[in-house]
């Protein structure tokens, strides 16, 4: 699965969307997805079934997806919050985007470079010197990907295509070399289909972790209603618990709440499993937690790139404050 990055959001505009004003009541909250439903938005899907929005009084409408970036529409206030990613809130956000990240359900990467098996001459990252990568057009993925390679000893020089979802069709045929895939997706996919795939994890070659899953609110939104904010934050954070505590019941959540979606259902509690097991809980066993600490040195990985740009489109001149990227203050104690 993929996501429009950030860098997209950058490039669309407010104007270009359908004028849209903020719900008059509070308790009617928009939510907006990334991509087709998946286990990135579990917690999303447990709350819903759970009962939880309803046991909070809330009336949540779950956006289907669409061409535009999640975080141009909660920026826009067309919707109050949205799924995202450190990397693509990082490039929103410098661009002037009014968001601000709640949560975060993955507390890591869950994403690797992804070659086929039987690539004997792609032993590790190095290897990808002068190969054909097939991308999603995100900037910053690109300057992580080269900074992996030198991590490795190699160049960092390789070729780039920017497919979106063909990318990982390209890499099975052998059209393209590699790729990035959600492990916990693609990963599990590719097994299923029988093309079986070998990953090298940014974080073993010395690559700063990251929130690989981020929940963005409109910043606007937030300050004038921070109590429908908290009942919110603290229903889906407490959807995202149970997915991590309960993976089989939470896959079977989404399942329920997206009839004939899945075609192989196997995949999602699999997928759920993996998330559960890897990524979703911190150092205490809770989920959605977020600290300056992870959050800025990945961003700063970014600014120091020269790869993030201000709302003009220039190269941000002094790092930014990156504490006021992310808020845990709508979070409750699990």
């Amino acid at each position: 699965m993929r996501k429009l990055t950030a860098l997209t959001a950058t490039m669309v505009t407010v104007a270009a969307l359908t004028a849209c004003s903020q719900p008059s009541d509070p308790d009617s909250i928009r939510f907006a997805l990334d991509w087709t439903p998946n286990t990135n938005h579990t917690g999303l899907y447990v709350a819903q079934q759970e009962g939880y929005f309803a046991d909070a009084g809330l009336d949540v409408e779950i956006l289907p997806y669409n061409n535009t970036s999640p975080d141009t529409l909660v920026d826009s206030g067309n919707a109050e919050f949205g799924i995202s990613t450190q990397s693509s809130t990082t490039f929103a956000k410098a661009a002037g985007a009014h968001i601000v990240s709640v949560l975060a359900p993955l507390q890591h990467w869950a994403t690797a470079i992804g070659v086929r098996a039987d690539r004997d001459d792609i032993p590790s990252p190095k290897a990808l010197d002068g190969k054909v990568y097939a991308g999603f057009g995100d900037t910053g993925e690109e300057a992580g990907l080269r900074q992996v390679i030198q991590n490795d000893g190699g160049a960092g020089d390789y070729q780039s295509v920017v497919l979106g979802t063909s990318a990982y069709e390209a890499v099975y045929s052998g059209t393209a070399d590699f790729t990035v895939s959600y492990l916990a997706w693609e990963g599990i996919e590719a097994e299923h289909s029988g093309t079986p795939m070998k990953y090298f994890e940014n974080t073993d070659y010395g690559f700063p972790d990251a929130y690989a899953i981020t929940i963005n609110g409109n910043e606007n939104w937030l300050d004038d209603h921070p109590d429908e904010a908290q009942k919110f934050v603290q229903a889906v954070q407490r959807g995202y618990q149970l997915a991590a505590d309960d993976p089989d019941r939470a896959a079977q959540d989404v399942i329920d709440a997206n009839p004939g979606v899945f075609t192989d259902e196997s995949l999602v509690f699999e997928s759920q499993e993996m998330l559960a097991a890897k990524y979703m809980k911190d150092e205490s066993g809770t989920v959605g937690g977020q600290n300056l600490d992870r959050w800025s040195e990945y961003s700063k990985f970014l600014y120091e790139n020269g790869v993030l740009v201000d709302e003009g489109g220039s190269a941000l001149e002094s790092e930014p404050d990156w504490s006021t990227y992310f808020t845990d203050e709508y979070l409750g104690n699990q």
